[in-house]
């Protein structure tokens, strides 16, 4: 929101009008404005689901669709070595259990033994019931060491489109939803390869996760609802572009020697533009975020990492709210509500966890 001032002349008195515009163009909303959208075929390719990847007229927008028969995904043209990567992305409504739409990096058809790997998880629901999302990360295939953190949202994301970012530099890892900062990983010495340091590419899918995506595997997929549709537009590449350093069909097979490639240039453009720094407003709002809509952290599973992982900073408000399981000790995603004596309330236009930039 902003606001707008106009001039007008009312019965020859010179009146001052303010008002309050929305902001149309998600670049502004979000105050990212060195986001550059690509068309799909300047940097992504079709991954799989023949027939299930439909692209716009003008190529800047693409729908991913589940049936029956298979999903669809499509992936970067090229590995990046650092980036930011970030779309806006609309899932599919009404009944969705067992749909996983993920917008993520990896590098696991390069190595496959040691790979690396940021997430963002869409989970879907039974009708009426929100989506949820999970965060990852994994370095070095540690997927025995998963880091996973759970969330729902303060909007439906089936109603309309919402901006999805992930920041990976040599310091840190910024996961976004809008403009708000959800999730910051600080890179720490004694993670050693567990933070993701190879080259990796852009993934969205969207796939049949029946067995584990709702209530652990106990609802599935519904077809008769199919196809399940997602968008993906405005999607925004940028970072150190290491397939450009080993050029031919199989360029990918030779990343491995990716340690000779100079990115100190892009990591510096990377780290000094404003998705690299969390503002004084957006941390207020990624602790709010945090408080009232994470429902699930590996920091504070003990049963799972008697120690917390190193990159873990311990908030004694938020670890109060867990079990030991890492799960909220009262099986919601909201703080406790208690039964009190009914009060008018002011109306909220914005979000509680709005960066208002």
């Amino acid at each position: 929101m902003r606001d707008s001032i106009y001039l007008l002349w009312i019965d020859n008195r010179l009146v001052v009008i303010i008002m309050m515009v929305m902001m149309v163009s998600c670049r502004c909303v979000l105050g990212l404005e060195n986001i550059n959208p690509i068309f799909f075929d300047e940097g992504l390719s079709h991954l799989f689901g023949e027939g299930n990847l439909i692209r716009s007229p003008d190529d800047r927008s693409v729908r991913l669709l589940l049936d029956k028969y298979t999903g669809s995904g499509f992936i970067s043209s090229s590995m990046y070595q650092h980036g930011f990567f970030s779309s806006l992305i609309k899932l599919p409504g009404a009944y969705t259990a067992g749909i996983v739409v993920a917008f993520y990096t990896s590098n696991g058809d390069v190595f496959v033994k040691d790979h690396d790997e940021l997430d963002i998880e869409f989970l879907g629901n039974l009708e009426g019931k929100p989506w949820r999302f999970q965060t990852n990360m994994y370095g070095n295939g540690s997927t025995n060491r998963g880091r996973e953190e759970r969330y729902r949202l303060w909007f439906d994301p089936s109603k309309e489109f919402h901006r999805y970012s992930i920041l990976w530099t040599p310091t840190k890892i910024i996961f976004w939803v809008d403009d708000v900062p959800i999730r910051e990983i600080l890179r720490k010495e004694e993670m050693n390869g567990d933070y993701p340091q190879k080259p990796m590419s852009l993934y969205a899918t969207i796939w049949d996760a029946s067995s584990w995506a709702t209530s652990g595997g106990k609802f599935g997929v519904d077809y008769t609802f199919s196809p399940f549709v997602s968008e993906f537009k405005d999607i925004a590449l940028d970072g150190c572009n290491v397939s450009d350093s080993f050029p031919g069909e199989n360029n990918n097979n030779n990343i491995g020697n990716y340690n000779n490639i100079n990115c100190s240039v892009s990591d510096q453009f990377l780290m000094s533009n404003d998705y690299s720094t969390i503002s004084p407003k957006q941390a207020t709002a990624m602790r709010r975020f945090r408080e009232r809509y994470m429902y699930y952290s590996y920091c504070y599973d003990t049963i799972r990492y008697s120690v917390p992982p190193p990159e873990c900073v311990i908030v004694t408000a938020e670890k109060n709210r867990f079990r030991d399981t890492g799960r909220l000790k009262f099986g919601g995603s909201h703080p406790k509500v208690h039964k009190t004596r009914k009060r008018r309330r002011r109306n909220r236009s914005t979000p509680v966890v709005s960066a208002d930039l």
